[in-house]
């Protein structure tokens, strides 16, 4: 599992703002190329959104899926990325010294995902994560443009 943490200079309401608008993923998700579609009523529990992710020279078509919510302090998504296999990714969110202390952990839900886990693996994740990290940031702080996804841009993917 990695635990990657970031203090981000905005309320936890700014922060999941950013979490709840599933087009602002491919923004911010190192990896993520596209966010396709997403189900209404997202980050509600059983909603799901469809990521293209970019694996080297392969873009792999799945989805996440909402598997706790808890606004503005706790999101948790099953991940899915085949043939590579299922993960989760946790946020939470505690208001602290005027912004938000942000702790994402994420690490391997099925075998597949089990056996590429290693700590080379476990420290290529942390460093992804913390440009995720620092790119959620910029969006919850207003120093980045709202991103385009084919679902908000009409184009088809």
């Amino acid at each position: 599992m990695s635990v990657t943490q970031k203090q981000i200079a905005a309320p936890p309401e700014a922060v999941w703002a950013v979490l709840a608008d599933p087009d602002y993923y491919a923004g911010w998700v190192m990896g993520a190329r596209d966010i396709r579609d997403a189900d209404e009523g997202w980050p509600a529990v059983g909603t799901r959104f469809h990521h293209t992710l970019a694996m080297g020279p392969f873009n792999l078509h799945d989805h996440s899926e909402v598997t706790e919510s808890d606004a503005p302090h706790r999101l948790v998504l099953h991940v899915k990325a085949r043939p590579f296999g299922r993960g989760y990714v946790e946020l939470n969110l505690v208001p602290k010294a005027g912004g938000t202390h942000l702790e994402m952990r994420e690490g391997p839900l099925s075998l597949g995902a089990r056996l590429g886990h290693n700590p080379v693996a476990n420290l290529l994740l942390h460093g992804r994560n913390v440009e995720s990290l620092r790119r959620l940031a910029a969006f919850a702080e207003g120093r980045k443009p709202e991103p385009r996804t084919s679902r908000n841009s009409g184009a088809s993917g």
